[in-house]
């Protein structure tokens, strides 16, 4: 909880004051038209160095050549197949990064586009998985301005003329616009997901502008959310003792980023909408075989305000209208012909043509007076289309459709809707923003950082439905024999459970035609004889009520490793999801959930020893959803293999447990059980000794895929203890009494080995190993502990213990860094030096930063904990530091170099918000004491029930493991309470896990493993 100590920690201090006058804050002081008390800021005029990327040192680049080489064979075949590699280290864009960024538009999962502080339109992801980050310097807002009969005049972009890019002021293309405003006057102010730019006197000295850019990401509101539009409120107050007319142009490039301009057959159409609503429609033909985009640009005409349009102008001669001469009639007249609007679709551009559009809103603002004038910008792309022929509708065409031209309805509501879409923003931000506990730096940041659900590749579907597949050479199905499966039926509404049997013929690959053995998929043909049928005993995302159907999301790890829903990392960035949209991450859990379940057999060569696998085990949690075909074909990782990763699978169940605790949504918790009672069963494979732990094999078996463990390791031993606690308190609440009881009874032999092999006594050796780092100080090594504390479940260790390591951290890998300036250190030697056993080791990780302070916050450590995490406002988005604002990446070094921008992990900020506020479910969630073990007969375990209206349940199905079907029959008869009777035999011998992981009915065998 949040106490007085945070007062004693270094606070910065952002007043708007430091950068705008108080004169003209007082003038903006309505309609939210200035910029809040809490912001990030930059002024105009500030330079956007260029960013410094990684390095490997020479011993790290002898032990990796292997490994270089087989990636760099891997990338040169899928570009053979037209697809990029997802992970690419050696094709570097033409536009190299810098410090740039701002706000994204829109909302989430129907592309992005970004806008710089400085007001170009930049990093473009329209296409899934694609991002392009070159600024279309052709976007802009620009400002015309009359005084005085026209005796005096102001004209210019609204942005600093020093770019890249422009040509001679005496070409015909944007380069002949007037780049007059030097930006120093001028200011940016950002509060995700909105933004203020304020022109303090430029370029008309008498007039005051702000512009206030809004996008619908509202929390819990499933709808707006999913909108692709932005909205741009300019607000003008004329100071001067003249009348002033005042033009606000928006230009806009018929492109999707790079050179899509440039392909040809694109059209633009004038608009007239309804409400006063009018602008062009940019009609979009994308290369490729990718589905078509189309761009709706607009203003609200009003009682004083003036719409008019140029639906066609072009960048050099050939065009009827050029940009200089477009420019010139703004200057002379400040609006366009209305007859333009008549001008119906343009000619098709023709190939290596740039197609322009122009939105113009003019007003005359009297002396002393001020006025609003809004704009607004839509995108339809309402059809997603992978590289391996899956295609998908967007959210959005729930609510709009699925044609192109809802674009100009986007547009339109957009700009009625903004003012609400505001109130609730401010609703949600207030308590935060107004709470005088928090840093000053930490309440932007908090918000600023959520950036990445929109500029992180969002993906969002209408329809759970399997999706329409286009069959290509590149992708057979691989035929698996058809099985006789005994399928157990089970409908949870909260109220009450029926069940069911049936029979069907299916293969275990279900209907995905690619090869996986969705053991419990869908694909099941439907029982025509059962009216209340589904085709698995547990309700999947594809059975949820209409109510709760929020769609699919996924979003990439970053926009350089282009993989779906990283598991490993959205452990550390869910808690975002959680708090804000929480049915989507139920949805992205259930989909995990139902991949432990799924196997792909296809062969896959793993780069980093050469050696060859199968795509997905069972049992096994993916590391990843896809990259090409997301949700069909998983795991598209293939450094390391991944099934023998020792984190993954704790992490499903840590996270799992947490979402069950922190929405009480016991429908989900029946849905995910059997995959979290397999995914637990899997690890067993991975104690060789006995001792309840897991241990690591002598490779980068983790999220730290370039760090080599040995034996048992602090990180993932502790997510294995962790992980048994909240399997055990998930049992305990679903009804599995006995799997409670064996995580119970192996969590007591586990910690014990736990501590008695990595206390040192002040903090846990980062493995049992000898090598040179295995004393090692790990920055996440209580990473179990901060997910049971989050969780409301009891310490792992005494707190002692805890706080030691967490002081030991704070000590050393954070504050023996540049005076703790930098976040922490992975990896730091007892003696003080930071851990250079590999690149991994000697980086500093922004989202694990992120994660220790919450643990701190846990662990009553308030005055720590922010400033650890302080370290990476400051290096990361402070004026003295690096850059990387809106672009925050996985990782620097000590001296500042980047590795992978915009990346998913920094969302883990959201876990210290979390730790601040508890949910109240969380607090209140029944406790589980682990030690106090259940005695269980050794020949039976039973419940007494009765059998009214139940039918016999299968005890056997070749396409689910007995444990699977044990775990569902013991769900069902937990929830049932007496209704049901079931009789489990207990056999000899086993180690701690119940008798249906042994011998014959060990599902680990059938994954071959012995």
């Amino acid at each position: 909880m949040v106490t007085s100590n945070i007062f004693h920690c270094r606070k910065n201090s952002w007043p708007p004051e430091e950068y705008i006058s108080r004169h003209t804050l007082q003038l903006f002081d309505f309609d939210s038209a200035g910029p809040p008390k809490q912001a990030w800021r930059r002024r105009l005029n500030s330079h956007a160095d260029l960013l410094k990327e990684f390095s490997i040192t020479f011993k790290e680049a002898i032990k990796m050549v292997r490994l270089g080489i087989r990636l760099w064979s891997y990338v040169r075949e899928e570009a053979s197949h037209g697809r990029k590699a997802p992970i690419d280290p050696f094709t570097r864009e033409s536009c190299k990064p810098s410090a740039s960024q701002g706000v994204p538009l829109g909302g989430m999962g129907s592309g992005s586009i970004s806008r710089g502080f400085r007001g170009e339109f930049r990093q473009w992801q329209i296409v899934p998985g694609t991002c392009d980050p070159s600024p279309v310097m052709a976007n802009q807002f620009s400002i015309f301005i009359s005084r005085d009969g026209g005796n005096k005049k102001y004209a210019s972009v609204l942005a600093p003329g020093q770019h890249e890019g422009l040509g001679k002021a005496s070409d015909e293309g944007i380069s002949s616009w007037d780049w007059k405003l030097n930006g120093q006057h001028s200011t940016y102010h950002a509060l995700f997901p909105r933004a203020w730019t304020i022109y303090d006197g430029e370029p008309d000295p008498d007039l005051k502008v702000s512009c206030r850019q809004i996008s619908p990401f509202i929390p819990h509101n499933y709808k707006d959310t999913s909108l692709p539009t932005a909205v741009f409120v300019y607000t003008l107050v004329n100071t001067g003792k003249e009348r002033a007319k005042v033009s606000l142009l928006l230009t806009w490039a018929n492109s999707i980023g790079g050179v899509s301009h440039l392909s040809g057959d694109h059209v633009n159409e004038p608009f007239i909408g309804e409400d006063g609503v009018s602008g062009v429609l940019l009609h979009h033909k994308t290369g490729k075989g990718n589905p078509p985009v189309t761009f709706a640009i607009a203003a609200c005409e009003t009682q004083n305000v003036n719409v008019t349009v140029l639906p066609c102008f072009g960048l050099a001669e050939g065009r009827s209208v050029t940009a200089r001469e477009m420019w010139s009639k703004m200057t002379q007249d400040g609006q366009f012909d209305r007859e333009n609007f008549n001008c119906g679709p343009s000619m098709p551009s023709s190939l290596g043509e740039t197609l322009c559009a122009a939105v113009s809103a003019s007003a005359w603002v009297e002396p002393h007076g001020k006025c609003t004038i809004a704009f607004s910008l839509a995108w339809s792309s309402p059809k997603i289309k992978f590289l391996k022929g899956s295609s998908y509708h967007r959210r959005y065409t729930k609510f709009y459709g699925t044609s192109e031209r809802a674009a100009l309805n986007l547009a339109h509501d957009a700009l009625t809707n903004y003012k609400r879409w505001e109130e609730e923003i401010e609703k949600w931000q207030s308590p935060i923003l107004n709470d005088e506990r928090l840093p000053e730096w930490y309440k932007f940041t908090l918000f600023n950082e959520l950036y990445f659900l929109v500029a992180g590749g969002t993906v969002w579907i209408d329809s759970s439905l399997p999706p329409t597949k286009a069959k290509n050479d590149q992708d057979l199905p691989i035929e698996v024999e058809s099985v006789d499966v005994k399928v157990t039926e089970a409908k949870v509404n909260h109220k009450h459970i029926t069940v069911s049997e049936h029979s069907t013929i299916s293969g275990c690959n279900g209907s995905t035609g690619v090869g996986l053995k969705n053991n419990g998929d869908s694909a099941i043909p439907p029982n025509k004889g059962s009216s209340n049928h589904l085709s698995h005993h547990f309700k999947w995302q594809d059975q949820l009520d209409d109510s709760d159907d929020v769609g699919r999301f996924l979003y990439l790890e970053g926009v350089e490793y282009i993989m779906w829903c990283t598991y490993d990392v959205h452990f550390y960035a869910s808690f975002a999801l959680l708090e804000l949209f929480p049915k989507i991450e139920l949805n992205i859990q259930r989909d995990f959930a139902k991949a432990v379940l799924s196997e792909d057999g296809r062969k896959v060569k793993f780069l980093a020893e050469g050696n060859y696998g199968i795509r997905k085990v069972r049992g096994a949690v993916p590391h990843d959803l896809g990259t090409h075909d997301p949700w069909n074909e998983m795991n598209a990782y293939n450094i390391h293999d991944t099934s023998k990763w020792k984190d993954l699978n704790p992490k499903f169940v840590l996270q799992v447990y947490r979402d069950f605790a922190a929405t009480g949504d016991l429908s989900f918790g029946v849905d995910v059980w059997p995959a979290v009672r397999t995914a637990m069963e899997y690890m067993e494979q991975f104690d060789r000794d006995d001792d309840g732990l897991i241990e690591n094999d002598g490779f980068p078996d983790q999220t730290y895929d370039t760090w080599t463990v040995h034996g048992v390791s602090a990180y993932c031993g502790c997510l294995w203890l962790a992980a048994l606690q909240a399997a055990a308190a998930m049992a305990e609440q679903i009804g599995d009494k006995f799997f409670a009881e064996t995580c119970k009874t192996k969590f007591c032999t586990a910690k014990s080995a736990f501590e008695e092999k990595l206390w040192n006594g002040s903090y846990f050796n980062y493995d049992s190993g000898s090598s040179s780092n295995s004393k090692s100080i790990q920055a996440d090594q209580l990473a179990g502990q901060w997910y049971t504390a989050s969780s409301g479940l009891a310490p792992l260790f005494d707190e002692f213990k805890t706080r030691s390591a967490l002081q030991k951290i704070y000590d050393f890998n954070v504050m023996k860094v540049k005076g703790g300036r930098m976040g922490a250190v992975n990896g730091m030697h007892p003696n003080g030096k930071v851990d250079e056993t590999c690149m991994q080791s000697r980086e500093i990780w922004t989202g694990v930063t992120y994660a220790v302070a919450a643990n701190m916050i846990l662990a009553g450590m308030e005055k720590e904990a922010f400033t650890t995490a302080e370290g990476i406002f400051t290096a990361g988005w402070s004026e003295e530091g690096f850059g990387y604002w809106f672009q925050t990446p996985e990782a620097w070094t000590i001296d500042g170099h980047f590795r992978s921008l915009i990346y998913m992990r920094p969302l883990a900020i959201w876990g210290m918000q979390w730790a601040l506020s508890i949910p109240k479910a969380i607090l209140e969630a029944p406790k589980i004491n682990m030690m106090d073990r259940i005695l269980i007969s050794p020949a039976t375990f039973s419940l007494s029930l009765t059998g009214n209206g139940v039918r016999k349940i299968a005890n056997k199905a070749k396409c689910f493991g007995n444990s699977v079907m044990q775990s569902e029959l013991e769900a069902v008869a937990g929830l049932l309470g007496n209704a049901v009777s079931v009789s489990i035999p207990v056999g000899r011998g086993a180690k701690m896990w119940p008798p249906n992981m042994k011998d014959g009915n060990n599902p680990s065998k059938d994954m071959g493993y012995s």
